[in-house]
């Protein structure tokens, strides 16, 4: 079977190929482990990490906080953002919070959740703040966008409510939440790992990190970095999937 790629996915490959070109020469130059390994190093140490026996219970525990974190923000972020993109009123109450939340910075809200909570909370604490105003900003942007023609010929029909909003705000504000739940999900790993490293969690990919830098296993501690991108990547892509599943869906309609 012949492989072809894009001309946008051997931009995509060179990019890698340079990336890992300029690492090689990174290590060379410094060589020294305790500065930068070397990427095949680095490679075998990563692959090795899914031999260890505390693998599973360590990016479960993450990959946990991550989902509860997630799924907290996408129900109270489209629950609000539809209040607010409906109501003026609670636009104008809500706007300021969201504003608070996405200037606040992460590692003041960290060091506050350490003194407020437990060790394994935090993460998920964090997590929420951070990906709540995306989701929440997006879904009001979506109500907005609606076509206000068509939401007052439905009520001239005398359409109820919950059809308008289940056939015509519904299926318009989908693109918004998607690409909200993208970028919240993208910073919210960020934000779930930063808060295992400062609040140390028995189990949890942050937790690890820290503790190999602690004894300065660099390699480690890159090796470890590269999973967390991994599954950074497989959830944007379960995100990506999802939102073509909608388009089809929304072409059907």
């Amino acid at each position: 079977m012949k492989i072809s790629f894009s001309r946008t996915q051997w931009i995509s490959i060179a990019a890698v190929a340079f990336m890992l070109l300029l690492w090689k020469g990174l290590a060379l130059y410094f060589d020294s482990d305790f500065i930068l390994p070397h990427p095949e190093d680095t490679l075998v140490k990563t692959l090795s990490l899914f031999g260890e026996s505390q693998f599973l219970f360590v990016v479960g525990a993450t990959i946990l906080r991550g989902v509860i974190g997630f799924a907290i923000s996408l129900i109270f972020g489209v629950g609000l953002g539809i209040a607010a993109g409906l109501s003026n009123d609670f636009n104008a109450f809500l706007k300021p919070i969201l504003v608070v939340l996405r200037s606040t910075p992460v590692i003041a809200i960290i060091l506050l959740a350490l003194i407020w909570l437990n060790a394994n909370s935090v993460p998920i604490f964090i997590a929420i703040l951070t990906m709540f105003p995306f989701i929440c900003t997006n879904t009001i942007d979506g109500i907005r966008s609606v076509d206000k023609q068509l939401v007052e010929m439905a009520q001239v029909y005398r359409v109820g409510k919950l059809r308008i909003v289940r056939e015509v705000y519904v299926p318009a504000i989908m693109p918004f939440i998607i690409s909200g739940a993208s970028s919240a999900m993208g910073i919210g790993w960020r934000a779930i790992i930063i808060g295992e490293v400062l609040s140390q969690p028995r189990y949890g990919i942050g937790t690890v990190m820290h503790s190999a830098q602690t004894f300065l296993n660099v390699d480690a501690v890159i090796a470890w970095t590269i999973i967390a991108v991994l599954l950074s990547y497989i959830f944007e892509r379960i995100i990506r999937l999802t939102e073509k599943r909608i388009v089809v869906w929304r072409a059907k309609q």
